[in-house]
């Protein structure tokens, strides 16, 4: 789904049949600007919906941009109805998607130095995966698959379906995508290894057995490290040597974003 579809439903779910308040309380031609500022210290995402919700707009700031406590992400202009009809649904993509980016970039910051990059994942909102993660992006962090069609990761429960490690990766050998596969086991680890495996996810080690598996590894594989990761613990995980660290909480668990909109009359 488009961002432009998401918008236009995100509209009619809020707007219905009409703004009932806005359309008996204000006058159909008043005019007014509005801004959209922030109170908290925030990574923004979202500006780039602004466009597709408003004709005349004062970009103040672009997606990415740390803001402070009563900067403006934007001003907008137009018919005072139509300000107040878009309002909620302009605050609602900016507070989650500026939540998201928010997130994403304490994570960024807590590992940087190391070489490990951050890694979104899909666990997202149905229907909002585009946009979340558009705004992990704003964040600083590398998207990972946008869905089950444009890369191969094999995880346990593929592994088992398939007979083992190896004939899963057998079983991909000749597909024109990238192919990550998770292990569980030193077994699987070394049966992934001999198979060619080029890319492993390691799930839910504790740092020290995840640092000696990566020893063991030597870079014949880049690795990833996911599972129960979170702000106080990634820094050790970087420190393992692992290539990338997932983190599913940036987009299911990111708390919403501190912004509201004021309107002025013109």
């Amino acid at each position: 789904m488009t961002p432009a579809e998401i918008v236009e439903r995100a509209l009619a779910e809020d707007t219905g049949t009409g703004d009932v308040t806005t359309e008996l309380c204000v006058p159909s031609d008043r005019q007014a600007s509005g801004a959209f500022r922030v109170r908290e210290h925030i990574v923004v995402a979202g500006v780039d919906l602004l466009p597709l919700l408003y004709e005349h707009i004062d970009f103040r700031v672009t997606d990415g941009t740390l803001l402070d406590p009563g900067q403006e992400i934007a001003r907008v202009h137009g018919s005072a109805r139509l300000l107040l009809t878009r309002e909620r649904v302009a605050l609602n993509f900016l507070q989650h998607m500026s939540g998201i980016a928010t997130m994403a970039r304490k994570y960024v910051d807590a590992v940087a130095g190391t070489g490990c990059r951050i890694l979104d994942t899909r666990k997202t909102t149905p229907g909002l995966r585009h946009l979340e993660k558009m705004a992990a992006r704003a964040g600083g962090v590398t998207n990972h698959r946008i869905g089950l069609f444009d890369a191969i990761l094999i995880k346990n429960n593929h592994i088992t379906a398939a007979g083992g490690v190896r004939s899963a990766l057998d079983a991909v050998k000749d597909a024109q995508l990238s192919v990550e596969i998770e292990v569980r086991t030193r077994v699987e680890l070394d049966d992934a290894l001999a198979g060619g495996a080029t890319h492993l996810l390691l799930d839910n080690l504790r740092p020290p057995e995840a640092a000696e598996w990566i020893r063991h590894i030597q870079h014949r594989a880049t690795v990833e490290l996911s599972g129960g990761i979170t702000l106080e613990t990634v820094r050790a995980y970087a420190e393992t040597g692992a290539d990338f660290i997932s983190v599913g909480a940036i987009t299911h668990s990111a708390p919403a974003a501190d912004i509201h909109f004021r309107l002025e009359l013109e």
